[in-house]
């Protein structure tokens, strides 16, 4: 059963692969300019550079025989160049995608951190004030802009307080070799330089743009964990060893915890998926060297070629962060699976 539900998730996630790269394809016809310069990013080419890109690119075939040549390309690492820095786009995905990563995962690790236990407590006091506060603090995180937010908090505690910096990943004093490009992680394998200043002063970078990232999701795991925990203390077996004299805590922790947790965990995965697109905003107030932020500035250049590569990595990224939480999902729950096949 497991093995026919994972073939079926992996044609899925094969399919939408496939759509992917068609949609990435086509962009090329629908950018205005040259086809062979959306394809190569190369411009002012000689006549001979010309005709030697037209037979590279199988231009003057059909459109079947250019996708497979599209395809060919994108798995050997050629995705065209820059049309602004001239660099090959692929190379800045390289660099600039573990950035947003990195500013996804801590955030996501906050939005857990704090979501769950505060959804828990919620349900836990349900219609009492806890669950009030957390309701209606969560419903205020939820309503804020992330721009908005963002543009406080930069008001408030770095033009302000001066606490935190506006901008960057890490000071113009430090240098930092971009092994990993996670920068935490490169100052690690450096063996903390500077006395430790430089990781230090990497946190200060990363703490107001972590929070900001992370208030969407961890509003929305508050609300989902409270409302699968109430759904789980009205089940029967938790009516049953209520009335055995079990107290709240014995069973919440002991009972109720583990089954409520089971659709968090794939509500977890989603959430991921949403902050690679709210990281674009992020990136782009504080300055954060990331492929959000890349993007958009290629969107304001009409860098094309960037644009085609920039979509591609996010789109991929998405897609698997999706497909990895529902299989996750599915391992934990076997009720999933059956659901899933129509079975009850």
């Amino acid at each position: 059963m497991f093995a026919k539900y994972a073939y079926r998730r992996l044609s899925l996630l094969c399919f939408m692969l496939f759509t992917l790269t068609i949609f990435t394809f086509a962009l090329n016809y629908l950018f205005p300019g040259e086809l062979i310069t959306n394809f190569s990013g190369e411009v002012n080419s000689s006549y001979a550079q010309t005709q030697a890109l037209v037979e590279k690119y199988r231009i003057e075939e059909n459109i079947f025989v250019q996708y497979g040549a599209f395809m060919a390309r994108m798995f050997e690492g050629d995705w065209g160049l820059s049309l602004s820095s001239g660099q090959p786009v692929l190379s800045h995905v390289k660099h600039l995608f573990p950035a947003t990563l990195e500013l996804c995962l801590y955030a996501l690790t906050v939005a857990v951190i704090i979501g769950v236990p505060s959804g828990v407590i919620a349900s836990a006091y349900h219609k009492k004030w806890p669950d009030k506060l957390i309701n209606s603090l969560s419903l205020m995180g939820f309503s804020i802009p992330v721009f908005w937010l963002a543009l406080l908090l930069i008001m408030a505690f770095c033009l302000g307080l001066g606490l935190f910096p506006m901008s960057g990943r890490i000071g113009l004093l430090y240098e930092v070799q971009p092994v990993t490009h996670f920068i935490l992680i490169d100052i690690y394998l450096e063996g903390f330089p500077y006395g430790g200043a430089a990781f230090w002063d990497a946190l200060h970078h990363l703490a107001l743009p972590t929070v900001v990232l992370a208030m969407y999701p961890t509003t929305v795991l508050i609300r989902f964990t409270r409302d699968s925990m109430l759904e789980v203390l009205d089940q029967n077996y938790i009516k049953t060893a209520r009335a055995k004299g079990l107290n709240r805590s014995q069973l919440i922790i002991h009972h109720a915890l583990r089954n409520a947790l089971l659709p968090v965990i794939k509500q977890i995965g989603l959430q991921f998926s949403t902050l690679i697109t709210l990281a674009m905003i992020t990136e782009v107030i504080f300055s954060w060297p990331g492929i959000g932020r890349w993007l958009i500035e290629s969107i304001y250049q009409r860098d094309f070629p960037a644009i085609q590569g920039g979509l591609l990595a996010v789109s991929f990224f998405v897609i698997i962060a999706n497909m990895l939480s529902d299989f996750i999902h599915s391992i934990l729950d076997p009720l999933a699976r059956n659901q899933a096949h129509g079975k009850v």
